[in-house]
């Protein structure tokens, strides 16, 4: 009887975490987001389908990165993203944002998935800042690329952090990569905090 009674304890603890990562992802992605972006898309021409989304606001060793179907409102990808070195703000859990160049800070806004290139770090792809919170962002060089010391798996502990480009894995940069080249128009990345 006491066997049954610690199995089942365990197995409603394993079920309450898988739970509450997946209302996680979820609440990473607040649905006025998903919002502005829908609204900001209509009668432009960008891929009405699909976005990007970078939360910053959430620990950077949680998924915090989405493509996401803003047709059938599902997230297809989830992902862990490296902010910028120069965001760390010394003994704080905030961040901080700059379109400076030479600031190593993450950017915050809407871009604009580019030309894809072949650079240092493998296939990346160019971002165009859309707003003025990052409209510095191709004299920057701030790219959309992978990295290897990003994993592929949350972690209560950071990613390793960047000079202001968004790094995924090499893994979650291939599957973006599919997303990406199959499109017939630009994809919107939103940066926010």
């Amino acid at each position: 009887m006491m066997k049954h009674f610690i199995f089942l304890f365990f197995f409603l603890i394993s079920c309450s975490k898988v739970e509450s990562q997946a209302t996680n992802a979820v609440d990473y992605l607040p649905k006025s987001k998903v919002q502005e972006i829908k609204n900001y898309l209509k009668g432009k021409n960008y891929n009405q389908d699909l976005a990007v989304f970078i939360n910053f606001k959430v620990h950077s060793g949680k998924y915090r990165y989405f493509v996401y179907d803003l047709k059938n409102d599902k997230i297809l990808q989830k992902a862990i993203v490296a902010h910028g070195d120069g965001s760390v703000v010394k003994n704080s859990e905030t961040l901080q944002f700059s379109n400076v160049d030479g600031s190593h800070q993450s950017s915050l806004g809407k871009y604009e998935i580019r030309e894809s290139y072949s650079g240092k770090f493998g296939k990346a792809y160019r971002l165009d800042g859309l707003d003025g919170t990052n409209s510095n962002a191709r004299s920057r060089a701030i790219v959309l690329h992978s990295y290897y010391c990003i994993p592929d798996n949350e972690s209560a502990y950071p990613a390793c952090l960047s000079f202001g480009c968004p790094m995924l894995s090499k893994n979650a940069f291939n599957a973006t990569a599919k997303y990406i080249d199959q499109s017939k128009q630009p994809i919107i990345l939103y940066a926010f905090y």
